[in-house]
């Protein structure tokens, strides 16, 4: 079974930084391409960014050059660095596979918070 553990999330003003982090077990992800996705409150989850195998990166356009995605494999992470955060993405941010849907099953973690507010 696949876990994701996701953190880094927080209050923030806009303007401001936050980097989350999404810890994986029971998989090695090296071997995946992987994404962040966030879903705000009354709406669809959606697809923020996604690196593959080879560390390429894609991005919403509504967080392109703001957000940075990166991966560790020797520590099974991948991060996401949100910089100029605005109001609009705030959010549950989840990690998980790109596309969704591990060997094993359909897995995904907890999320973590991301509240961006004066």
């Amino acid at each position: 079974q696949v876990q994701l553990v996701e953190s880094g999330g927080g209050l923030v003003q806009p303007g401001g930084s936050l980097r989350l982090s999404c810890v994986a077990s029971g998989t090695r992800i090296s071997i995946y391409a992987m994404a962040w996705y966030r879903q705000a409150a009354g709406k669809q989850r959606e697809l923020v960014a996604t690196i593959t195998t080879a560390g390429t990166t894609r991005y919403a356009d509504s967080v392109k050059g703001r957000f940075a995605f990166s991966r560790d494999n020797a520590k099974n992470t991948v991060y996401l660095q949100m910089n100029s955060l605005k109001p609009e993405d705030t959010a549950v941010y989840y990690c998980n596979k790109f596309p969704t849907g591990w060997p094993t099953g359909d897995y995904w973690g907890q999320g973590t918070q991301v509240t961006v507010s004066s």
